[in-house]
């Protein structure tokens, strides 16, 4: 069986800063390879309902969404895309905070820990 990747999909309305870009593509130079991708996804779980999952990945599937920024291709796949679009994706790199983060004007609410959402 052979499966067809739809590459003229929809933009999935996914931002990713200039910092986060840069993160990405030193962790991927880490990696050692150049056929990774950074997915970001929606799935039920967490105490707010939804968690966001953010990791690399080689595969495309059917109608994912696929957008480059600064030579880092972001993915959503077709389920998620609703929850996402707008959402920004930034990298902290500060005594307060260190790590990705993820702003979505479709979170309702959060829960304290920042890890889930609804």
């Amino acid at each position: 069986m052979t499966t067809t990747i739809d590459t003229e999909a929809p933009a999935h309305g996914v931002t990713l800063t200039g910092e986060a870009a840069a993160k990405v593509t030193s962790l991927l130079e880490q990696e050692g390879r150049d056929d990774l991708r950074l997915r970001i996804a929606v799935q039920p779980g967490g105490c707010s309902g939804l968690i966001y999952q953010l990791y690399f990945d080689e595969r495309l599937m059917d109608g994912d969404s696929t957008v480059g920024f600064d030579g880092v291709e972001v993915v959503v796949d077709r389920m998620s895309s609703p929850y996402l679009a707008g959402a920004t994706i930034d990298f902290a790199d500060t005594i307060e905070k260190q790590g990705f983060t993820i702003d979505n004007p479709n979170a309702g609410s959060s829960c304290a820990c920042g890890d889930s959402f609804s």
